[in-house]
């Protein structure tokens, strides 16, 4: 049963300072979630005060999560795409990365990841950012086993405008109608933003330097706070 609250923490994009900020400002809250992005193509990923589970962004060094896909390191918990993290008596269920029609049927283990001159050039070429069909069926199957309380996703459900352009994503419509968590955060897009999304409250969360959340487990209502 949960209990207290939990943290919520949008893009990281290696702003680490800012993440040690605002867990000394709240040492009672046990844990935290991110919604992906949390490094680079340099694979920095620098440790953390407080546990923090995350998910893949399309932003990461692929090479450190393949590594550390089923281990912590340090306050790090990473949580592969289509599996369960029991987080502070909460359950949560991942799903990271964005959405590549090309790629959407082909097996996450064959997702090609060619080496460049560079470490730029061999992470924009790596397709390990993408999630695939094989995943989202692993979360929705989750949610038929038990009661999930929270999805995280990195990309948004539809619609989500961007401009003139709907940069939701079907696939995450339709995970978020078979698991129908009690909330859903996502990210990718630097800006906050709330609605219901298949009966579900679906929030973006902006970046970690601009404002993040504390959540109540006991009744899903949030406080959302700028950082200083």
């Amino acid at each position: 049963m949960a209990s207290g609250q939990l943290g919520a923490l949008g893009d990281i994009h290696k702003d680490w300072p800012s993440v040690r900020r605002i867990m000394a400002r709240h040492p009672e809250i046990p844990a935290w979630l991110c919604v992906g992005d949390l490094g680079d193509d340099e694979g920095i990923y620098e440790d953390v005060p407080a546990p923090l589970y995350w998910i893949k962004g399309n932003n990461e060094w692929f090479d450190y999560l393949a590594a550390h896909a089923h281990d912590a390191r340090g306050n790090l918990v990473y949580v592969p795409n289509g599996t369960l993290a029991e987080v502070a008596g909460v359950r949560v269920v991942g799903v990271g990365g964005t959405f590549a029609p090309t790629w959407y049927d082909a097996d996450p283990a064959a997702l090609p990841h060619p080496r460049k001159r560079t470490m730029k050039a061999t992470a924009l070429a790596d397709k390990r950012r993408h999630f695939v069909k094989a995943e989202v069926e692993a979360a929705k199957a989750l949610g038929r086993q038990m009661r999930v309380d929270v999805l995280l996703t990195h990309e948004a459900p539809r619609p989500f405008r961007v401009g003139r352009m709907d940069a939701g994503k079907a696939p995450i419509n339709e995970l978020i109608a078979a698991i129908r968590p009690r909330l859903h955060l996502f990210g990718h897009h630097h800006r906050f933003d709330e609605r219901e999304v298949e009966s579900t409250r679906s929030i973006c969360l902006d970046l970690v330097s601009r404002s993040y959340l504390l959540l109540d487990p006991r009744t899903w209502e949030y406080e959302k706070l700028v950082i200083w």
